[in-house]
């Protein structure tokens, strides 16, 4: 054979290995693609997330809410559906203080009405920069109660002492008769289960108990903002949401997770 010959031979042998080597590129590529798609399909974007189908949850003492374009607007009078020895001797949901903790001291302040509007976005989404939890009000529980975060006034003190004034549903009453939960909302864990809905932050977020698939939950499952994302029985595609632990900062942590909307008392 030839030199000639030889020369377009193994020419023609090379270009079919190139050939072959596009073809199979090409192919893993499309594969790859195939996949990435696969896994965003499978995994809910901050814009999928929708909190209508837990409204009807919420029920409660002059509790009432209204769908307002992309938000929800919570009413609310705060009036907490269950005993407590904060509604003062007299009143037909008076109890004396039955709970477990052998430091109870019960403060000074008594249950009264507040006229509490809070308004959250329908379609929750993390927010590029975050914000902090401020005293006062930080979101609202399924039966119109209001969450505060971890602090206690006036300068964001740990609840070491505060704890000891909470009655036998883990609520109590500030100096202007606002009846708030801190940490786990008994009555509602108890009547609803710990791994049950508890009501939604101010950004829009659900807060769940402190299980989730028969497993409690520690601090370490959750990330910097108290929560995280997985499928719940109210959200089966997955949802980011807040769970209740037992230690500090129970509820909340490091501020929102997304945009808060507006809180007036």
């Amino acid at each position: 054979m030839s030199l000639t010959m030889k020369l377009k031979k193994s020419n023609y042998i090379i270009m079919k290995i190139l050939k072959l080597f596009i073809i199979l590129l090409i192919c893993s590529i499309f594969i790859l693609a195939c996949s990435n798609d696969d896994d965003t399909d499978s995994t809910p974007i901050a814009s999928d997330y929708d909190i209508t189908s837990v409204l009807s949850k919420f029920s409660g003492t002059g509790l009432s809410y209204q769908i307002n374009g992309d938000n929800v607007t919570f009413t609310t009078q705060n009036l907490p559906n269950h005993t407590s020895p904060y509604w003062g001797v007299g009143h037909a949901m008076y109890e004396a203080y039955n709970g477990t903790n052998p430091n109870w001291n019960q403060n000074p302040n008594l249950i009264s009405t507040r006229n509490i509007t809070i308004t959250v976005p329908l379609n929750p989404s993390e927010a590029t920069n975050k914000v902090a939890t401020s005293l006062g009000a930080m979101g609202i529980a399924r039966n119109g109660i209001v969450f505060f975060n971890q602090y206690a006034g006036p300068n964001n003190q740990p609840l070491t002492n505060e704890i000891n004034s909470f009655d036998q549903w883990l609520g109590h009453p500030q100096q202007q008769g606002t009846y708030h939960y801190h940490i786990d909302p008994t009555y509602l864990t108890d009547t609803f289960g710990s791994d049950a809905f508890l009501g939604v932050l101010a950004d829009g977020f659900p807060v769940y108990g402190s299980q989730e698939n028969g497993v409690t939950i520690t601090n370490a499952d959750l990330d910097d903002y108290h929560g995280h994302v997985s499928a719940t029985a109210d959200f089966p595609d997955g949802i980011y949401h807040y769970h209740i632990t037992s230690e500090a900062p129970y509820i909340n942590g490091n501020g929102f997770f997304g945009t808060p909307g507006t809180i007036t008392n």
